[in-house]
């Protein structure tokens, strides 16, 4: 995917929600991000015109309404944006990354047990 795809903070909002609720209306997007902040209706149309634009949103005509939907999953996002990060901030070193992560953040018991399930799988696999 070429750096012009790569999601904004704001738009990164955006596919959460399409990627939670589904196809939406500008309008319906508009008003779950109004629930947090405000947010003009043509603010958020002019970010979805962009998503568009670079190919992260896919837009259907029903009922002479725009159904937006995403058109990247939630894991191709988080992969690409996990590259991007451990590429700047980590100097390529993804374990630096998690490193920072588990100091920085409360982990539970079942995130563990899934790391070590991933760790001891990456291990085999070498």
């Amino acid at each position: 995917m070429s750096m012009k795809r790569k999601p904004t903070e704001a738009e990164l909002e955006i596919l959460r929600i399409l990627w939670e609720h589904g196809p939406c209306t500008v309008r319906y997007i508009n008003d779950l991000l109004n629930e947090s902040r405000t947010v003009g209706y043509t603010t958020t149309l002019k970010i979805m015109q962009i998503m568009l634009e670079k190919q992260l949103l896919l837009r259907k005509i029903k009922n002479n309404r725009h159904i937006y939907s995403a058109r990247i999953t939630e894991k191709a996002a988080q992969s690409m944006l996990t590259d991007r990060i451990i590429n700047t901030v980590f100097a390529g070193s993804a374990s630096k990354l998690i490193m920072q992560a588990l100091g920085n953040y409360k982990t539970s018991r079942q995130e563990l047990e899934t790391i070590r399930e991933m760790i001891n799988k990456l291990e085999k696999d070498q």
